[in-house]
């Protein structure tokens, strides 16, 4: 019996033991959260046209000094455009001429600008030897897109 009693022990003592021991344990680790999505910046409104004003004059600040709408055949006719917002834009002036239901370019100019606030740009035209009497007209633009019109007359 005690043969017996040493079989029945050694297999309690196996149980006891194979139950405390380490588990062979396959964990499953999480896989890392994906990065969040890159949100991207809010899209600065970029420069935009606050006004156009056409005259026979300009000062040292772009800005009509002059402002007229009726211009004499030999005058040199200014275009300033005030722009808001900051970075790279292109402005453009289209001069025209109208007469009898048809339009003439006169002109077209750019220029790049790069402003970081508030900006005075200038555009003009002059033709020595006299504009024909009529009615004009610029346009600008900032990029491709129309800013706005002044209609003028020379008389």
């Amino acid at each position: 019996m005690p043969k017996n009693y040493l079989l029945a022990t050694l297999a309690a003592l196996m149980l006891v033991l194979n139950a405390c021991g380490k588990k062979d344990e396959t964990r499953t680790v999480p896989a890392p959260a994906p990065a969040p999505a890159q949100i991207p910046a809010p899209a600065s409104a970029g420069v935009t046209v606050q006004s156009i004003a056409v005259g026979s004059a300009i000062g040292v600040d772009k800005k009509v000094t002059r402002a007229t709408d009726s211009f004499g055949s030999k005058d040199t006719i200014y275009a300033t455009v005030d722009t808001t917002g900051s970075g790279t834009a292109t402005l453009r002036a289209k001069w025209t001429y109208r007469k009898n239901g048809q339009e003439t370019l006169v002109k077209e100019d750019k220029q790049t600008i790069a402003p970081t606030g508030p900006a005075s740009n200038e555009f003009h035209v002059s033709k020595p030897d006299g504009w024909p009497a009529g009615d004009y007209q610029v346009e600008i633009f900032v990029g491709d897109k129309s800013a706005g019109t002044k209609n003028y007359t020379v008389k």
